[in-house]
């Protein structure tokens, strides 16, 4: 089965409510990574079991009637699995005396189907095995507890590994005096590249927005988003999406003006050896987890009325009344010199109820540095969904040994200009 158009909107879209609505200003200060990929399945799995209101509000959250969401979300997990690289799986596990219907249980794609023992701490442990042998050991565990109220838990699992078509190269990051970075000596990743149209600069609500794309190898690609430096995280992100949905066109590198066109750039005409212009970056690499508690904003998932344990709300999952107990995603994602690797598992669970060369030509030279905070969107290259998404509020420090040279800034600051000589300033 395949992800039709419509549930990649879907999805994508929750993407954006998460991202614009349900992200902490504790975690974005952190730095956080989300997949609205690894929850969607599973709401659509539970709308095609619920009724009444909780049906209604899972529908919003969806973007979907429940009546094709488990067969959108069937579409989802198998695209997901043909992604190379990628892997997606879904694991449902009941206490013993529920029994959930046949038909809505044979929907679940080859799914791990357990029984709970009545031990809690062995059945915690059960599930935490699951979680790291389906993420290759990214998620260490179920993010959520077993105890006696537990009656069922849905769960699914999603990874994303790609390797960059070019790699980057280990160098130093300085930020400039304005960054909240300022005055501190990080880790960077640089490479360079003759494709000015990597890059491209967006006009958005939240003011303007330069999106960098790296391509990975499987045609899974990571799409770094920098904003204005007084632009909320949620609405960079929010409005690297609309770019990527074609809401917001981005002018791409060849295109842009000489000068400062969008954040972080700069365009100039420089001297070079070779007749080919360059693009030249600088980033910061990230390694980041994050566990999110689905029902701090419930709304969003639309499981508001599913969590009232005075009534069921899934009659087509069993006969015995069930409400939500708990639902939450650990998420992580790492960005290397190398490639980028993102792991989620989400559960839902009921109760019951160098040399300066000769320079003959003048090619267009454009620089761009991720020296503050910034988004990223990992991304599946022909679909255009969102696998997942995060933002980069702390980078990796610089820890100087008896083997680094303290001319650390003159080194590394130079990187952007080597092999060049300036025939006009920034402008």
């Amino acid at each position: 089965m395949r992800a039709t158009s419509a549930t990649i909107r879907a999805v994508n879209g929750m993407t954006t409510r998460w991202a614009a609505d349900g992200l902490s200003s504790e975690a974005l200060a952190k730095g956080t990574t989300f997949s609205a990929v690894g929850v969607w399945p599973l709401l659509a799995f539970l709308a095609d079991g619920a009724s009444g209101p909780a049906r209604r509000e899972l529908e919003d959250a969806l973007g979907m009637r429940a009546t094709e969401s488990a067969e959108g979300a069937r579409g989802l997990l198998g695209a997901l699995a043909r992604i190379p690289g990628s892997a997606a799986a879904v694991g449902l596990w009941t206490r013993p005396g529920l029994e959930v219907h046949g038909e809505w249980a044979a929907g679940l794609p080859d799914a791990t189907l357990g029984r709970f023992s009545g031990d809690d701490e062995a059945d915690k442990k059960a599930l935490d095995a699951w979680a790291a042998e389906r993420t290759g050991g990214l998620i260490p565990a179920m993010p959520l507890r077993v105890d006696k109220a537990t009656q069922l838990v849905l769960a699914a699992a999603q990874s994303v590994r790609t390797r960059w078509l070019s790699p980057f190269r280990a160098t130093g990051l300085t930020p400039d005096d304005e960054s909240p970075w300022a005055g501190r000596r990080l880790v960077g990743l640089s490479r360079r590249t003759s494709l000015l149209d990597r890059v491209g600069v967006a006009q958005t609500p939240a003011g303007g927005l330069t999106v960098l794309h790296v391509l990975g190898n499987t045609g899974v690609d990571v799409h770094l988003l920098l904003g204005e430096r007084d632009a909320a995280p949620g609405a960079v992100l929010s409005a690297g999406i609309d770019v990527l949905s074609g809401t917001h066109r981005a002018t791409p590198g060849g295109l842009l003006p000489l000068g400062e066109p969008g954040p972080g750039l700069y365009v100039q005409n420089v001297r070079s050896s070779e007749r080919d212009p360059v693009l030249s970056v600088t980033t910061s690499p990230f390694s980041l987890t994050a566990d999110h508690d689905l029902l701090a904003t419930s709304a969003l998932f639309g499981l508001t009325t599913a969590m009232d344990d005075r009534q069921g709300h899934f009659p087509g999952v069993s006969d015995a009344p069930l409400a939500i107990q708990q639902a939450g995603q650990s998420a992580s994602a790492h960005f290397t010199a190398e490639g980028f690797e993102s792991a989620t598992v989400t559960a839902i669970a009921t109760a019951a109820g160098s040399a300066v060369p000769v320079t003959p030509y003048v090619v267009r030279h454009i620089g761009l540095v991720f020296d503050r905070p910034f988004g990223f969107l990992a991304v599946h290259r022909t679909s255009r969904l969102v696998l997942s998404a995060g933002w980069v509020a702390e980078p990796v420090d610089h820890v100087l040994d008896e083997h680094d040279d303290e001319d650390w800034d003159d080194e590394y600051d130079a990187y952007d200009d080597e092999g060049y000589e300036q025939d006009e300033g920034r402008a």
